[in-house]
Formats: structure tokens, C-alpha cells, sequence
């Protein structure tokens, strides 16, 4: 067998150059027939073809040696008028082209729909009601009534984990009291006191057991809203009785948080819109211990229009420029209707403004009266929200372009053996006349 091969080897060359030279012969001058490979735009000019003959490829395993075929140099008539040698080419200025970027991921939206594994089923049920949009954020409240809760306890966090590990590009939002009877009323004076022993680090073993439980569950990526509107008066982890003291306790919780090896938490401040009972800038702990910056925006109060929820003080707007003169992405953790009922203007407003800023997620409150799909009191709202949001995709698929042919050329095919010798399709130039006639 392998004599046989390397005969017809040799008269398959003999072949390949008698149809170079009649090519070459046929078409007129030598730099009207040239080599053109796939996707490449014709030459200006070609040099006189002088076919060399082609190193044979080392294979990655032994066989038998095959000679070099002979190939006859073929009869090329010297052009009248030879092309102007190209000029030499700076190696240091040539850059290889780069890749093009990602498309960049769109915001990520989600909803609060339950604390505990019906949120987590819930999440597929929205998506198909919103026609297949998918929710990468997944949001849940550790509860905050004790501290054995708020160190996230065995069992409460496994299914949002689960979820969360099943794509990549999903999003664990996790709300994290900074202290326990967060919502039994507890007073000025003995809040106070509470924030000064956070700041002395008496409460950081909390914290620790909670990242310890994150990074061994596969979540350490969590997104932590910690001590979320600080600056109101529902929660005992406010900020109001001693903001310098509450602020040193953020960054101790911080601190413990991060030393837990493995962890790659995200931490998102997150007042409530407006002044509330403090500015809540006077809250901010320091960018080096925060790396989103949220803000908790319902409708409401009664009677005050999208427009006035932008513009007031410590406003919408507020927000998303305090971020900006901070260097960080903002974040809606919670948001929704409220004091204004069935506000379709509010809806169609906030998707807007969402829209417009880019947050890094977004996540709507639905339940009654804030939401959309479970509660069945805000048709019009409900409506806006699903038509707006239905159908999304993160990253639309790109329309094929048709294959780029060189325009003056006539590729022939030759087969695959002939043109891996040739080092590509041989290619006779419809414009040689034209060439022809300048010179």
C-alpha cells in the first residue's frame, strides 16, 4: 500500500503544477493568478508566483515516511512592469487584534417571594409569568429575634445555597440583622448601649460563625445587606442613637466577616430613601468596608410623586450620586408600592429610572401591598411591571452575517490534497485586464 501512495503522491503533484501553469498561462500576466485563502481580501498586486515546495508536518505519532513530491516549477511570465517591493514592517508596531468583548451582563432582577424554600420554588413560577425572564437574584432576611438566627442556622439556608450554585451568574441576597429583638421596640437609650459593645467587638463571633456557615454551604459570594435602613426607627440595629459607634460596628462585623478563609462576601449599605429619623450619610461606615450602595425605595409617603421621591433630599437621586462620587454600583434590595395603592405610575417610573441607572440587582417586595404577582390588590401596577419585564434575555443572541468573498476573485476548487500543498484555494483575479491596461 504505501508504494502505491507515494506514486499517485507524485502524479497528483505533476497534476497540481500543470494546472498552475495553465492557469497562469491562460489568465495573462503572472500577478493576475494569486493564492487567496478564506476570508483574506484579494492582493493589490501579486509578486510572480515561484511555488516552493512545503515542509511536510511533524505528526504526533510515527508513520511511515513519505517523500517529498515533486512538483516541476511551472513557465510564469515576468510581469512588464514589476510591483513596488512592499515596505518593511515594525514588528514592535504590529499588535495582535484582540478579542471582542463579552456582552455585558444586564442588570440582575429578582423578587423577594418568601424567606424559606417556597421563595426559592416561587422564583420558577414568576420567571413563567413573566413570559421566561429569567431572575438571577435570589432574596431572602435571616430572622433576626436571636442570635443563634442571625448566625444563620442549620437548615434555614441549604435551598437558597442549592439554588444559587445551579448558574453561575446567579446572585444570593442575603439581609443580615446587626443585632437580635431587632423588631421588639427596643429603646434609645438601651440601643445605644447595644452599638457601643458592637463596637467593641463583643459580637463579632456572630458574624464569624455566619460567614464560617456561607463559605461551607458553597455560598461565599453572598451579597450581605447589613443593618439595612439604619437611618428609620423600625429596627433595633439602627443607626440614630450613636452614629460613630454604630459606624465602628459595621466595620468590626465587616472585618471578622472577611477574615473567614474562602469568603468573597459583597457588602451592600442599604438605608431607606429619604431623611427618615437621621441622613444616612451620616451612617456611612467608610468605602474600604462597603462595596454596593443600596437604598430601600417604596412608594410612599401618601401623595408624594415619582418625581419628588427623585428629587428630595437624600432622594433617589442622592443615592445613585453619592455611589457615583464613591466609586460603587448602587442596588435596590427592596422596593415596591405602598401609601399610593395601585400606582402604575410609580411602577412604570421605578422600571424606568432601574432602567436608566444600571443597578447591579434589583429585587421587588411581593407580597401585599408593595407587590405584583402575589398580590392581587395592584392589577394596574401588576400589569406595567409584567409587560415591561416580560421576554428579557440577559445577553440577545446576535444575527449571523453572511461569509465576507473576496469581490475580484474566482476561487477554483482544486480539492482539499492540491490546496494543502498550495497552502490554500488558488484564485484567479477578475481585474487582471484592468492591472494590465495601468501598466
Amino acid at each position: 500500500m504505501a508504494p502505491e501512495r507515494r506514486q499517485r503522491g507524485k502524479r497528483l503533484a505533476f497534476i497540481a503544477g500543470g494546472i498552475i501553469s495553465s492557469v497562469a498561462l491562460a489568465c495573462a500576466p503572472g500577478y493576475t493568478v494569486g493564492i487567496v485563502r478564506d476570508g483574506e481580501p484579494p492582493p493589490a498586486a501579486a509578486t510572480p508566483l515561484t511555488p516552493e515546495v512545503p515542509s511536510v508536518p511533524t505528526p504526533a505519532e510515527p508513520v511511515p515516511s513519505v517523500p517529498t513530491p515533486e512538483v516541476p516549477t511551472p513557465f510564469v511570465p515576468a510581469p512588464q512592469t514589476p510591483p513596488a517591493p512592499a515596505e518593511p514592517t515594525d514588528p514592535a508596531a504590529s499588535t495582535s487584534p484582540s478579542a471582542a468583548p463579552a456582552p455585558a451582563k444586564a442588570p440582575a432582577i429578582g423578587a423577594y417571594l418568601d424567606f424559606g424554600p417556597r421563595g426559592v420554588r416561587r422564583i420558577e413560577q414568576l420567571s413563567e409569568w413573566l413570559d421566561g425572564t429569567e431572575l438571577r437574584v435570589g432574596h431572602t432576611y435571616l430572622p433576626g429575634d436571636r442570635w443563634n438566627n442571625i448566625e444563620g442556622s442549620p437548615g434555614f439556608l441549604e435551598d437558597w445555597a442549592k439554588w444559587r450554585q445551579e448558574k453561575d451568574d446567579r446572585m444570593f441576597v442575603l439581609n443580615v440583622p446587626m443585632l437580635e429583638k431587632n423588631e421588639e421596640g427596643v429603646g434609645d437609650t438601651e440601643v445605644a448601649a447595644l452599638l457601643k459593645q458592637g463596637a467593641a467587638g463583643d459580637f463579632d463571633s456572630h458574624f464569624t460563625k455566619l460567614a464560617e456557615r456561607l463559605v461551607a454551604l458553597g455560598v461565599p459570594d453572598t451579597v450581605i445587606v447589613l443593618g439595612w435602613e439604619m437611618n428609620g426607627t423600625t429596627y433595633t440595629h439602627r443607626c440614630g442613637p450613636d452614629p460613630e459607634s454604630w459606624k465602628t460596628y459595621w466595620k468590626k462585623i465587616v472585618t471578622a466577616m472577611r477574615a473567614v478563609p474562602g469568603q468573597k462576601f459583597s457588602f451592600d449599605f442599604t438605608p431607606s430613601r429619604g431623611r427618615d429619623a437621621v441622613p444616612w450619610t451620616d451612617c456611612y461606615p467608610g468605602d474600604d468596608v462597603v462595596d454596593i450602595v443600596g437604598m430601600d425605595s417604596y412608594d410612599q409617603p401618601r401623595g408624594m410623586s415619582f418625581d419628588e421621591q427623585v428629587k428630595e433630599p437624600y432622594g433617589l437621586q442622592a443615592h445613585v450620586d453619592f455611589a457615583a462620587a464613591h466609586n460603587k454600583p448602587v442596588s435596590y434590595p427592596e422596593w415596591g408600592l405602598f401609601r399610593n395603592g395601585d400606582n402604575e405610575e410609580y411602577m412604570r417610573r421605578m422600571l424606568e429610572w432601574m432602567d436608566e441607572k444600571k443597578p447591579l440587582y434589583n429585587t421587588v417586595t411581593d407580597y401585599c401591598p408593595h407587590g405584583v404577582w402575589q398580590c392581587k390588590q395592584n392589577p394596574e401596577a401588576s400589569e406595567v411591571y409584567r409587560k415591561l419585564l416580560s421576554g428579557r434575555t440577559e445577553n440577545p443572541t446576535p444575527e449571523p452575517t453572511e461569509p465576507v468573498t473576496p469581490p475580484t476573485c474566482s476561487p477554483l476548487e482544486l480539492g482539499d490534497w492540491v490546496e494543502y500543498w498550495l497552502g490554500g484555494k488558488l484564485c484567479v483575479r477578475f481585474d487582471w485586464w484592468q492591472e494590465k491596461n495601468r501598466s
